[in-house]
This record gives structure tokens, sequence and C-alpha cells, in this order.
């Protein structure tokens, strides 16, 4: 048996890029048919790790940080809903839209991977983000996204109280940042090779093939 080619994708729950880069390394991934031969697992980056509990309203939080204009929000906006569209993924913002805090998804994250749920629940919590206007840092549609991926939410949600979980995801941060990850998606292979931002589907279909011819 040979074995897998390791993907790690180094993301965060409310970054718009980074759920286009896995639909489109996804849709590579089905074309090139070697579903069986990758395996995924998700690692932790806040996009914003002093975000406070209430959030911030997000056309005010990306002009504090990235300094863009109304109209440049919007273009971009424009821009991912349309390469959202294109590989069946609904992003609906609006004007009262709130950043949140996402370091409990991640915790949550960790606890999903020992089932073989992690990018279940991930596409859960990203869809209430993005698509259903929900406040992922809120444990009500946390322990909601749970339920629907078929996860024990009460042993779940009880890691959010345990020190050695959050702990853990607080380290994984530290280990991805310390390798040089400051941007994400960053989706390295095999701990060897990395690509950033959302690749176009073909640039996924080379990288992929050339790994899987290598190995």
């Amino acid at each position: 048996m040979k074995e897998k080619l390791k993907i790690d994708i180094v993301s965060d729950v409310v970054c718009p890029w980074c759920t286009i880069g896995y639909k489109r390394l996804e849709k590579a991934i089905t074309e090139l048919g070697i579903q069986e031969q990758v395996e995924i697992e998700w690692q932790p980056f806040e996009l914003n790790p002093n975000m406070p509990a209430e959030g911030q309203n997000v056309q005010e939080h990306i002009a504090e940080k990235y300094g863009s204009t109304l109209e440049q929000q919007k273009a971009s906006q424009e821009q991912m809903a349309e390469a959202g569209e294109e590989l069946g993924f609904t992003f609906d913002y609006f004007d009262e839209m709130r950043m949140a805090n996402t370091f409990d998804a991640h915790v949550l994250l960790e606890y999903a991977k020992d089932f073989g749920k992690q990018t279940e629940l991930k596409m859960r919590l990203t869809a209430s983000f993005f698509s259903e206007r929900k406040d992922v840092s809120k444990r009500a549609v946390l322990k909601q996204a749970l339920l629907d991926v078929g996860l024990n939410a009460d042993e779940a949600l009880a890691k959010l109280d345990n020190d050695e979980a959050r702990y853990e995801v607080k380290s994984k941060e530290g280990y991805w940042q310390n390798l040089g990850v400051t941007s994400v998606p960053t989706i390295v292979f095999n701990r060897k090779s990395a690509v950033t931002g959302a690749q176009p589907v073909d640039v996924f279909k080379k990288v992929l093939s050339e790994l899987i011819e290598a190995s």
C-alpha cells in the first residue's frame, strides 16, 4: 500500500479565500480521481487572535486592518461571491456582518479530527458564518454545527473549558507561525512543499499529479 499524500491546510474558519482554496483543491482531487490517495488535516490559524467576544463589524475591521475603502471591499466581496458560486458555495455578505473570534472553533476542529470529521465540521462552520449569517464564536452555533456533522456535542463543547485542549491549539498555531506561515490558506504537501492562496484548479492538479507520481 502506497503511503498517502499528506496535505495540511493552515486556515481560519472566517477566511473566504481558505474556503475557495479548499474547494478548488477538492475539485482537483476529484477530477484526478485520487480521493483515496490523499489525507487532509486542517491546521489552526487565527486571522484575528485578539478579536473580542462581541466581534467587530466586517467593513470596519477590513478598513482598519487592510486600509480598504468600502468600494474596494464591495469589489472584493463580489469577486469572492463569484468564485464561490462556481464551486457551489454561497458567500452572503451584508452590511451588519461581524467578524468573529474563532479560537473555540479551532478547538472543536481538533476534536473532530479524532473522528474523521474535521473537513465536514470545517465546511459546516464556514457555511454557518458565510452563508447563514451566524456567529461562529457562539456556543449555540458551534453546538448546532457539531450536531449537524454527527458529533457528540456535549463531549466536544467540554473541550472548550479544557486547558490541555486549548493549549494544544495554541501550540499548533505557534508551530506553523514559526515555520513562516503568515497568510492563509497555506497548503502544505508531505510537510515538504507548500502553496499559498486560493490557486486555480489547474495549478492544484499539476502540483498533485507531480507529487503523486514522485511517490
